[in-house]
């Protein structure tokens, strides 16, 4: 696979690392240290690749392509194995397509290439880091395969798009690099699923279990206990979530995210390889990094890309990756015979509040309201009334309500740059509140605002 994007390596990197516990004098400096930026505890378990493995879980690519997914044993008390299982089975399904004609099975898929289920045997590595000057945790994780070739390293990193969690990128990334018998080296890059339980007081450990105690769990609100039971009394039953909700902004640090896993991706294999006498150190001059992910995993990548100056990253191969440019309105965009798009280069937050504002009106457009699949799930009624408030506020023009919504499809279209290709796909996105709850999620941590804000 040729990089998209070469970085030169300079210099060397500080990972002259060799063994972890074979030191003669206790007092002697530790050969392979662990990165200062991890915090607490390293879990570390190896998978059979029979019975559970790096890349299903155990359900292998018959499981991963069931429309069924996997039960707990016990629904109000799962163990950190199925919690695991079904994180993976999700994450996988969420960005991989596996209904029937989708190509899983045929071009991807954990079985191609191998003729089997695809169950991958590795060590996985999981722990806590922060990035200075935060103290919020952020989950980095590494996954060896048992065919990672010590003379022969490559490492690709996979970061979580959206605000998944540790396995985001686990279809997207994980899989082409597992199979290739590379490192993966994974985060949640601040914005995962870490979930605090307010009325309980429970949020989730490393392994996802969950826990009252006062001990490191993903996520827990800045909170007094004075201050949740305030909270409580005026909004019951409510969660608080580490990307909306840690009063941090997680994204002005994405890219530090990235190149702090490959930093704990190289302390892993010379952590797993240091009794091995005949593997030297594994560094980054000696090892080919490919930055990986979609979305905003992609973008991450693509930040650690432009921050490396340690020579960590040789290649980057992302697809459709979040990046907000420098806005330049010394050019415009033209696609076709469209109007020239002028206002370009806004970011996320603007693009996705326009979408918020106007999508719900622009659904009940003549043009698209009868044809886009799935917009019965927004009723006539509610489109009208969207219509009807826009108009009221002076944000769409015409005298019915298919002109406002014509006027709301042609705001995002022109004014926005929204491709019309979107347009019978975006009522299904409205419906399922994706516009509306990435822009709460991106003001709020844009605003370092608590839940309690």
């Amino acid at each position: 696979m040729k990089p998209i994007i070469i970085c030169t390596l300079i210099g060397a990197t500080g990972f002259a690392l060799s063994a972890c516990n074979n030191s003669e004098n206790d007092n002697a400096p530790a050969v392979n240290p662990v990165p200062g930026f991890i915090q607490g505890n390293i879990q570390r378990t190896h998978y059979d690749g029979v019975t559970d493995d790096l890349l299903t879980a155990g359900l292998g690519a018959t499981g991963l392509g069931s429309s069924t997914a996997p039960a707990f044993s016990d629904p109000l008390n799962p163990s950190s194995g199925e919690l695991r299982q079904l994180a993976i089975y999700n994450n996988y399904r969420a960005l991989v397509d596996t209904s029937a004609g989708g190509g899983y099975g045929e071009f991807f898929g954990p079985g191609v290439g191998n003729g089997t289920e695809g169950l991958i045997s590795g060590h996985e590595y999981i722990a806590f880091m922060t990035v200075s000057g935060s103290d919020v945790p952020v989950t980095v994780m590494a996954q060896i395969p048992d065919s990672f070739d010590p003379q022969n390293p490559c490492m690709i990193t996979a970061p979580s798009s959206g605000s998944r969690g540790i396995y985001g990128a686990i279809g997207t990334a994980g899989e082409w690099g597992l199979k290739k018998g590379c490192a993966l080296v994974y985060t949640d890059k601040g914005s995962g699923t870490g979930a605090h339980n307010l009325e309980t007081n429970t949020a989730q450990r490393l392994d996802g279990t969950l826990t009252a105690a006062a001990e490191p769990v993903q996520f827990r609100a800045d909170l007094t206990d004075a201050g949740r039971s305030d909270f409580n009394a005026a909004w019951p039953d409510r969660f608080a979530w580490k990307h909306a909700h840690s009063k941090a902004n997680p994204e002005a640090d994405w890219g530090q995210h990235v190149l702090q896993s490959i930093e704990f991706g190289f302390w892993a294999l010379n952590e797993q390889f240091a009794s091995d006498s005949n593997v030297a150190a594994i560094t980054p001059e000696t090892t080919l990094v490919i930055a990986s992910s979609v979305s905003n995993g992609g973008g991450a990548s693509v930040r650690a890309a432009e921050q490396d100056t340690k020579g960590l990253i040789d290649g980057v191969a992302v697809s459709e990756p979040n990046v907000n440019p420098v806005v330049d309105t010394s050019f415009t965009i033209n696609q076709g015979n469209n109007a020239a798009i002028t206002e370009h280069s806004r970011s996320l937050l603007e693009y996705t509040t326009a979408l918020a504002v106007y999508q719900g009106c622009a659904n009940q457009a003549p043009a698209i309201r009868d044809d886009a699949p799935l917009n019965v799930l927004n009723p006539s009624s509610v489109r009208d009334n969207i219509c009807n408030s826009l108009a009221n506020k002076g944000l769409v023009t015409g005298a019915t309500i298919d002109d406002y919504a014509t006027d709301a499809l042609r705001i995002l279209n022109e004014d926005f740059g929204i491709q019309p290709e979107q347009n019978l796909l975006a009522p299904v996105h409205f419906a399922s509140k994706v516009a509306q709850s990435i822009s709460m999620t991106y003001a709020n941590a844009y605003g370092r605002a608590g839940v309690e804000d």
